[in-house]
């Protein structure tokens, strides 16, 4: 309180402090019938008694008068607070402040809601009036977590590790693959700049400039419309290193993230564990698994492969074929048939998947349409492997390994929803299960065009040691150094070790992807001039914030986000310039025929 006039914040006070005279500052959150109010800053609560006799008759007008959410000044002396009147649910509340003299700052106007965490508002009036929703604890805690990680972050990366905070453009040129790039207008016509989706070819040129360890809590743009977990601007822990491989990387991250970890969210165990991308798509059906349950997708091929049903044998008779099953425990008891038909509905509109259901009666016996064609081997096969118990449900599909594996990975996820509301604890919220996901396809077919390929990750990763000669001869089947960092069930960073030879990179940009690899000639002629093997990984902070607060959104731990499609609410951005503002940079703003319209009226 050095640099304010304040003595105290309203979250201070204490029985110690019995005797001496305060002034606080803070917002009114609450007053009753002219007998007292409740002040209100960022720390905390203090209760302010009102005068009631002659000689305070102004401060006593002043202060049952004030409108909640008015910024006042209360200078009085703390007191204890009568016997019996103690709150222990407020750090202050053993005392209370006698007021002497007020003084209102600034007097508000009628709210458009309430400023309290249990009242509902809609997220559109809360975006709207962002200031007045920051005031809320929910949002002051949020925001005040995320400052401490970032602060513990920097401490570990700088102090103890040698790291260079540096900070990069955000005017640049569009980058060839991934997401795409909002578009800025120059004053040379026709040339615009690109905001950058990360910093990865700044990193990297760093690593060839020498600066061996490089850290920026980074502002990226992605031009992909908003969702629950993403917006067109983000934050991103960035680092690259200099002569590290994949376990170096690894190492340093669940340090990274032990050190700042929040004292409050327990502590996280370390190393964190592996698993391939093959193995995550085999077993969980997604490359970002949510390990804090079971229902692991089960291969039962080999069980069913001796049956008489048509469209198990269909399946197997395809080279990827297999037939797989998860098992949802007590599904008889919690889902309905309306559950297990809204199940059997997603996999078909999503995935073109069908699904048949087996439940496991009471008497151990199985009962689905496709007990007929089963034997007394195949069906104690199919327990046996499903290990299922009394009112399980099983679902099952058949056809191609990626598309059963994913129809069955979402349902798992549905079905862990649909349990969950029924009343089982299935997924512990306080729990945080960090897991690496390692050896990605290095390319993807585009969903597009099939017959040709994208980077699984970005153009810039290195193959995998192991599969180095087939990225000349059979790209499709080499393995990436590319790991992903994954935090019940969501991605919370993504990094890989880098190509750096320029020969490689070349190759990889104009032969296997066919693009333009003059676009980033700067790169690969900065390769050619002694560039060190580098790697490194970025961690999406808002989403890692938004999962240690439990927040249903990032846009829960953002002071100003955008709206779910991409707007500001409270600033009504974006906006409409004039042509005189548009001249400079040679545009010139098609209007499509119902926008002219209603600009004329």
């Amino acid at each position: 309180n050095s640099f304010v006039t304040r003595t105290n914040t309203c979250g201070e006070l204490r029985s110690a402090h019995v005797g001496q005279k305060v002034t606080l500052y803070g917002w009114v959150q609450y007053q009753r019938q002219g007998l007292f109010l409740v002040l209100r800053d960022f720390q905390g609560l203090t209760q302010v008694i009102i005068p009631q006799d002659e000689a305070h008759s102004h401060v006593k007008e002043l202060l049952s008068n004030a409108p909640l959410e008015s910024v006042v000044r209360v200078t009085g002396t703390v007191s204890p607070r009568p016997l019996g009147q103690q709150n222990p649910k407020m750090p202050t509340g053993d005392i209370e402040v006698k007021a002497e003299t007020a003084e209102i700052l600034n007097s508000c106007k009628k709210l458009p809601f309430e400023i309290k965490d249990f009242i509902k508002k809609s997220e559109a009036l809360r975006m709207q009036y962002r200031y007045l929703d920051l005031r809320s604890s929910r949002l002051q805690s949020n925001l005040r977590l995320r400052s401490r990680l970032v602060m513990r972050m920097r401490d570990y990366l700088c102090n103890l590790h040698g790291f260079v905070d540096v900070e990069t453009p955000t005017l640049f040129k569009r980058t060839p693959g991934g997401a795409k790039e909002f578009l800025v207008p120059s004053r040379e016509a026709g040339k615009f700049y690109s905001l950058p989706q990360s910093p990865q070819q700044f990193k990297q040129l760093l690593m060839v400039g020498g600066l061996d360890r490089y850290f920026q809590v980074a502002r990226c743009y992605r031009d992909e419309g908003a969702r629950p977990d993403r917006q067109p601007e983000f934050t991103q822990i960035d680092i690259e290193m200099s002569f590290v491989d994949q376990a170096g990387i690894q190492r340093l991250i669940e340090g990274l993230l032990q050190h700042s970890w929040p004292e409050d969210r327990g502590s996280i165990r370390t190393p964190f564990p592996s698993m391939t991308y093959e193995e995550a798509l085999a077993e969980y059906g997604t490359d970002k698994p949510d390990t804090r349950f079971g229902m692991k997708i089960v291969e039962i091929s080999d069980v069913l492969r001796g049956s008489n049903i048509h469209f198990v044998q269909n399946a197997l008779s395809y080279p990827h074929g297999s037939i797989r099953a998860i098992c949802i425990p007590q599904g008889v008891r919690y889902l309905t048939n309306k559950d297990l038909e809204s199940l059997k509905e997603s996999a078909k509109s999503q995935f073109n998947q069908e699904i048949m259901e087996i439940i496991c009666r009471p008497d151990g016996s199985l009962k689905s349409l496709l007990t007929k064609f089963l034997g007394e081997k195949e069906q104690s096969g199919l327990i046996q492997a499903l290990n299922m118990q009394e009112d399980d449900v099983v679902l099952l599909a058949a056809g191609g390994h990626k598309q059963v594996c994913s129809a069955l990975g979402a349902l798992r996820l549905l079905s862990a929803d649909l349990l969950e509301a029924a009343g089982l604890a299935l997924r512990d919220p306080t729990a945080f299960h960090f897991l690496w996901v390692v050896d990605f396809p290095l390319f993807l077919p585009k969903a597009e065009n099939p017959t040709e390929l994208e980077s699984a990750h970005h153009p810039f990763t290195a193959p995998h040691p192991s599969d180095a000669s087939l990225l000349y001869s059979d790209p499709t089947k080499v393995r990436s150094q590319h790991y992903d960092l994954v935090l019940n069930g969501n991605e919370v960073g993504g990094g890989s070790i880098r190509i750096h030879s320029a020969e490689q990179q070349r190759f990889v940009l104009e032969k296997v992807l066919k693009e333009d690899s003059e676009v980033l000639s700067h790169l690969i002629e900065a390769l050619e001039f002694g560039a060190p093997p580098h790697g490194g990984i970025a961690l999406g902070l808002d989403r890692l914030i938004s999962l240690i607060v439990d927040a249903p959104s990032i846009r829960d731990v953002i002071a100003f986000p955008k709206s779910f499609r991409g707007r500001d609410l409270m600033g009504n951005a974006p906006d409409y310039v004039t042509p005189e503002e548009l001249e400079p940079y040679h545009i010139q703003v098609s209007w499509p025929l119902e926008e002219k319209e209603a600009k004329k009226n």
